[in-house]
């Protein structure tokens, strides 16, 4: 994995942090090994029903307190007793290498700007539909991004963060796959993580396809089977479809708001809304070729005009019924992502009430959540089961 160190060590407070969620019962965040108890008091007998319930799903990491998808995100993440890490948004390099960015576009996620020798990579791409202004993975070599340092995506939320910029290069996914082996070894137990093919039918249409090359890697390593510990994630259904011709990993579509259509369905013409898809008839689709839904909390409890959550919706109940497991995001401790009945005072870098957000979501009975703050969620699951 390069050169690269977890830096997990140097915050005291998320050590204390982490010793409260222990005393709590995230004993419970163990992955479901054989003969350990899983967070709801079942034992595990390996593969994704196994993980605890509700499952704490480090989102990019532990990217509350660390710039997102490095190494030292993944690493904190399983220290605050993530139960999965979602180690890998995949975009390609030009030479046909898997980075972890949370976009292609990388002018707000690495110092890319201040690297004069990269000016004139700057352009404006359409991206699905979208306008967009900056440097893309695509238009450089692996080589090329490593000379990179990932820095804090939203600082005005994050100033904190910001402490950290310059400090771990953009990892490739082959590197997490070997994180991965080295972290189970370590800590003794089975570390998952939750990669996400991003914008694949724009990249599919470059030559850059990403569903060969995440199968490649995953049949590389071992890690291609239903029982591998590894979740496979997109927000385009056919994406999700050709994974599962070409892989036996459980696999997730993504839902973004109703009234949106996967980009997939833009491109091909199929006039499906979000809005159809979780239907039942729409969860039966899914059903057919995927293991479960990772829905915008909104789906799960929509807000009214003033922020506020209004009534859970019957989704969760539905997509049981088709089969599905369902792992929302994202939950952030930060006043502007939580709900308006939540947030406390009105500075944006300031922490509201996630714990009462938390427990709303967790009584809908989804079976976990995506989340930055994984000791947050680590607790609150332990509040939430009575631990």
């Amino acid at each position: 994995m390069g050169a690269q160190k977890s830096n997990g060590q140097e915050r005291g407070t998320a050590r204390r942090t982490l010793l409260g969620a222990a005393v709590l019962g995230a004993g419970g965040a163990a992955l479901g090994l054989p003969g350990t108890a899983s967070a709801d008091g079942r034992h595990g007998g390996g593969g994704y029903r196994s993980l605890p319930r509700p499952t704490v799903i480090g989102h990019r990491g532990a990217s509350g307190y660390r710039p997102e998808h490095t190494f030292g995100s993944y690493q904190l993440a399983l220290d605050l007793g993530a139960d999965v890490v979602e180690a890998g948004d995949l975009v390609p390099t030009r030479d046909g290498h898997l980075v972890c960015r949370h976009e292609p576009e990388i002018g707000g996620t690495t110092d890319v700007s201040a690297h004069p020798e990269f000016a004139g990579r700057r352009t404006t791409k359409t991206l699905d539909g979208v306008p967009t202004t900056g440097w893309f993975t695509e238009d450089f070599t692996l080589a090329e991004l490593k000379t990179l340092r990932a820095v804090e995506r939203i600082p005005a939320n994050r100033p904190h963060n910001t402490l950290y910029n310059g400090r771990w290069e953009i990892p490739t996914f082959e590197e997490v796959l070997r994180w991965q082996d080295e972290q189970t070894r370590r800590r003794g137990k089975q570390v998952w993580i939750y990669p996400e093919t991003k914008h694949p039918t724009y990249f599919r249409a470059l030559g850059l396809g990403l569903e060969e090359r995440v199968a490649k890697l995953l049949r590389k390593y071992g890690k291609d089977k239903k029982d591998s510990p590894v979740i496979l994630q997109s927000f385009e259904p056919s994406s999700v479809q050709r994974l599962d011709k070409l892989v036996g990993n459980p696999l997730v579509v993504l839902l973004s708001a109703a009234n949106t259509r996967p980009w997939d369905f833009v491109a091909a013409g199929d006039p499906r809304t979000v809005a159809d898809l979780v239907t039942p008839e729409g969860l039966e689709w899914i059903a057919s070729y995927a293991q479960g839904i990772g829905p915008t909390l909104d789906l799960v409890i929509p807000k009214d005009a003033d922020g506020n959550l209004t009534s859970a919706t019957t989704l969760v109940a539905d997509a049981h019924r088709a089969g599905l497991i369902l792992h929302p995001y994202t939950m952030r401790n930060e006043n502007p992502f939580l709900p308006a009945n939540f947030r406390k005072g009105a500075a944006a870098d300031a922490y509201g009430d996630p714990f009462g957000a938390f427990k709303v979501y967790f009584e809908t009975g989804i079976d976990g959540v995506f989340s930055d703050n994984a000791d947050t969620a680590v607790l609150a699951r332990a509040d939430f089961l009575g631990r």
